[in-house]
């Protein structure tokens, strides 16, 4: 049913079960309106659940694997654009970045940007945002489209955060992982109206570098052994077919050999054993407090009405490539963790193979909750609920991505890309370097870039026309370009 405002009479609450609201919708035999909790975390990468056969093997992520096993698994998950503003606008709108024009980490939301929870209002939700909003790189007042609020400016801090609470700064000290779940667990047993379905954005900093595990859990896999990538490698083999940008890289800011500020075996910066075994340790400490949101919707009884998804903002490297990062189109880059969990109406054990994006999760949240998506709201993603739910649909064959060059990042270049269950083609635009073309069945690590073999022209070329032909027509090859944001401007320069 699609779920829209009652009269007060008619939606007197006759009883409470077990933490249920049961209306008198629910007694004449009518689905309640279902809540959703929707958890984000940041730089998490889709191989690094201890289910994975990829991940290391003593990570230790038991609630994720129980969403797995109990729900859903979606193993072909991306994000359309790898960087923590843009990936978020896509989620709060279902959006390519070329639409909601969220380009980078400093550029504000632009003006009348209309974000999904504020649907969710306007049918009758309660709504509630906690942690990391990003959009507007100092500003943490609060954001339309939720009620109750609780975040902080920028990145944040891993420990003692000031948190805005509804526009009110209160200074907290402890972890900030653990302090914005007993925030979000906190509106659910005492603030929340009960009298109304919800939804619950919780936005973790982990695992955002610098990773920093809570005191608990510092040293957890300090002996650990690590397994590093075959890519890692600074060898012909691994860059022969490769653009020059990509091995330049590992120089830079985002490289393992980190030649900007020092390389990795120099104080103050870590050596790279050290950083793998911190992103472990960060992300068990994630998967604890996942763990604990998850035990008090099973026992409040409000996960029996209560769809979960958990998913990463973007994915990382950890070595692949020489590079410790993300905004590159290179799988461990734009792949992102995404698990679901709904006790009786996802079925136990489901794995979705279907490739499935952050824009789609607007439209996949309204319909969850029986909201429909207004045309005003121009969504380039779909629902993938019908998925969850085992259902055979029409679906994409074909993902696009982007991805705009950052006056303070610049060792990656403005990249697009188009990518099929087998082929990845990639064209960096403003460098003098080659595109990349993968083979993503034959070279899953895609270290040989097939741009130049002459067997594959056709393909090369019929996906370049695809990619460029969709961008065009959504108006995605405009860029938006900005001066350094608090730089002043070379007068010389410009004139020349």
């Amino acid at each position: 049913m699609r779920f829209r405002p009652a009269p007060l009479l008619a939606r007197l609450v006759i009883l409470t079960w077990a933490g249920t609201l049961l209306t008198s919708e629910a007694v004449r035999g009518e689905p309640a309106p279902r809540n959703v909790v929707f958890v984000l975390s940041d730089d998490h990468r889709y191989d690094f659940m201890g289910f994975m056969p990829e991940s290391p093997e003593f990570l230790e992520t038991p609630a994720m694997d129980r969403m797995a096993r109990e729900g859903a698994h979606l193993a072909n998950a991306f994000v359309s654009t790898s960087l923590c503003s843009p990936s978020r606008a896509s989620i709060l709108t279902g959006q390519y970045m070329h639409h909601h024009r969220v380009v980078d980490n400093q550029r504000p939301v632009p003006a009348g940007t209309t974000f999904f929870p504020q649907y969710l209002q306007q049918a009758g939700y309660a709504t509630a945002f906690f942690g990391k909003w990003h959009m507007g790189h100092e500003n943490d007042d609060p954001r339309p489209g939720f009620g109750h609020w609780v975040s902080f400016p920028g990145q944040g801090t891993y420990f003692d955060p000031m948190l805005n609470i509804n526009g009110k700064r209160e200074q907290f000290k402890g972890y900030t992982t653990d302090i914005l779940t007993d925030q979000a667990l906190r509106w659910l047993r005492e603030l929340r109206e009960p009298a109304k379905p919800f939804f619950l954005y919780l936005g973790f900093k982990a695992v955002h570098y610098p990773f920093q595990p809570a005191p608990r859990h510092d040293q957890r896999y300090a002996d650990k052994p690590i397994v590093y990538p075959e890519t890692m490698a600074n060898t012909e083999q691994n860059y022969q077919t490769q653009p020059r940008w990509v091995r330049e890289r590992r120089y830079s800011i985002h490289g393992i050999d980190h030649m900007e500020t020092g390389a990795f075996d120099q104080d103050p910066v870590p050596d790279f054993d050290e950083l793998y075994r911190n992103y472990a340790e960060t992300v068990h400490g994630l998967d604890e407090n996942l763990g604990r949101l998850l035990a008090y919707l099973d026992e409040s009884g409000l996960s029996r009405n209560t769809l979960v998804i958990y998913m990463g903002d973007n994915g990382f490297e950890l070595g692949e490539h020489g590079f410790y990062d993300k905004r590159d189109a290179f799988e461990e880059s734009i792949r992102v963790p995404m698990l679901a969990y709904a006790p009786g109406m996802i079925r136990p054990g489901t794995k979705v193979t279907e490739m499935v994006q952050n824009i789609d999760v607007a439209a996949t949240v309204m319909e969850a909750c029986g909201v429909p998506t207004p045309n005003a709201a121009k969504m380039d993603g779909r629902s993938f609920l019908p998925l969850l739910q085992g259902r055979t649909v029409p679906w994409r064959d074909h993902l696009l991505y982007e991805y705009h060059w950052e006056w303070n990042f610049p060792a990656t270049p403005t990249t697009l890309a188009i990518r099929t269950d087998r082929y990845k083609y990639v064209f960096y635009h403003g460098v003098w370097d080659d595109n990349g073309f993968y083979d993503l069945e034959t070279d899953p690590l895609e270290r040989h870039n097939l741009i130049r073999v002459p067997a594959y022209r056709d393909q090369i070329e019929a996906m370049q026309k695809q990619l460029f032909d969709e961008l065009e027509a959504s108006g995605g090859l405009i860029l938006p370009i900005r001066p350094p944001a608090g730089e002043r401007l070379d007068q010389r320069k410009l004139r020349r």
